[in-house]
């Protein structure tokens, strides 16, 4: 297992969410061409994980840290994102590159929200998660429930309850 670190986000390191909103995106089994990165500013639902994010009092974000680099990121905000419930439940978005996926890494920053946005005092957090994405078993096991369908018929709308 790889040894890293889970810290909050410096301020200097919001741009790299552009990057890590590009590889939250789930890509289906049997899609041929990548998503345009352009994706993450023209769709307005992905766009609204990220637009000037570190402005609002809820926005809050942990990265994971490997070798002093930032391998992985998970942030939550209120917004009219995927996975969105209500004007009181932020959504969330996390990431990890490929090669620090299934270490563990992505359920310890999950734990690490989770816990970070219960002693901000909020009830629940939701999100949207494509209904083939192997995460939605380890969105289960961090407590998360599928609470129905969300934007689309391929997607789950979950909610966790801190």
């Amino acid at each position: 297992m790889t040894d890293y670190i889970i810290r909050e986000l410096y301020k200097e390191e919001i741009p790299l969410l552009d990057d890590f909103l590009y590889n939250a995106i789930f890509i289906p089994h049997g899609y041929k061409e990548p998503v345009p990165r352009d994706i993450i500013y023209t769709d307005s639902k992905v766009y609204a994980f990220i637009k000037d994010f570190g402005t609002r009092h809820d926005d809050c974000c942990l990265v994971a840290e490997v070798a002093n680099k930032v391998v992985g990121a998970v942030w939550a905000r209120i917004s009219d994102g995927y996975g969105k419930i209500d004007n009181k439940t932020p959504s969330l978005a996390i990431s990890l590159y490929k090669e620090f996926r299934s270490q563990g890494i992505g359920t310890a920053l999950m734990k690490s929200i989770l816990s970070l946005l219960k002693s901000k005092g909020y009830n629940r957090v939701s999100l949207g998660v494509n209904k083939e994405n192997y995460a939605v078993r380890m969105y289960e096991k961090c407590g998360f429930e599928i609470i129905g369908d969300g934007d689309d018929e391929s997607e789950w709308l979950m909610v966790c309850k801190l």
